[in-house]
């Protein structure tokens, strides 16, 4: 019997789990039968799972029928090293990066080929940034995504350089000039983007070190324009960088 239950209730969790997993950056609200569909559950089934993780908390039911992610899950997530850690030290550097620029400041780790937003500080103008935090952004179109890719193994570069889209007309996919782009990178030590992820939008990052010298994070700002106050953005964003680095 007790071998029956531990079955059953792995079984139960996978598809609990496939609920959960049918939500990402792309799809934050779900009809009941696109959840169904997604996490290839029977719709009775994928009913009762979502009435159940309604009542919990880890899904909230809108008024048109739609399911989005709940403030349970949300809570639970914070307590993930790479938020609770990273993201504590981190945030009193953000607030006077804000503070200084009134600017849009991001700050990502590398999660698989993705850029995961850790947290984000929203500017006062009117500058187009679709990035939100827990979203999870293409590596190579950002300029946290960049700083995080120079850094990056072998191997994961070259996956990622292999499957290079167009977000916006300006996004750069040929893979020998975004090499050439992470070289500057680490020479440099900091990239940069010009409306590759948001048409009106460009951006500028750095690396965050730890005390053994790994880049752990990337710290960025996106503006309208970088033409003139891209060395006092920079500046800016490695005394921060630093700062965290030294705090982690």
């Amino acid at each position: 019997m007790a071998g029956n239950s531990a079955r059953t209730g792995v079984s139960v969790a996978s598809r609990v789990l496939a609920v959960l997993g049918a939500y990402d950056s792309e799809h934050r609200r779900l009809a009941l039968s696109e959840i169904a569909r997604r996490a290839d559950l029977p719709l009775p089934t994928a009913h009762r799972l979502v009435g159940e993780l309604a009542q919990w908390g880890a899904l909230v039911r809108q008024p048109d029928g739609a399911y989005v992610v709940g403030r349970r899950l949300w809570d639970i997530g914070l307590l993930a090293p790479v938020q609770s850690g990273l993201r504590e030290v981190a945030s009193p550097f953000l607030h006077d990066l804000y503070g200084a620029t009134l600017a849009t400041v991001h700050l990502a780790v590398r999660d698989g080929t993705e850029a995961l937003y850790v947290d984000r500080h929203a500017g006062h103008s009117s500058v187009p940034v679709v990035s939100q935090v827990g979203s999870r952004l293409p590596l190579y179109a950002t300029g946290v995504g960049k700083v995080l890719l120079a850094y990056a193994p072998p191997g994961l570069v070259d996956e990622v350089l292999a499957d290079l889209r167009h977000v916006t007309p300006y996004t750069v996919t040929q893979p020998g000039r975004l090499r050439d782009q992470l070289r500057r990178v680490r020479r440099d030590g900091f990239a940069q983007t010009s409306e590759e992820m948001s048409l009106g939008a460009c951006s500028v990052a750095v690396p965050i070190r730890d005390g053994r010298d790994v880049v752990v994070a990337a710290l960025g700002i996106v503006v309208a324009n970088l033409s003139r106050d891209r060395p006092r953005l920079v500046a800016a964003l490695q005394v921060a960088a630093h700062g965290i680095g030294r705090s982690i």
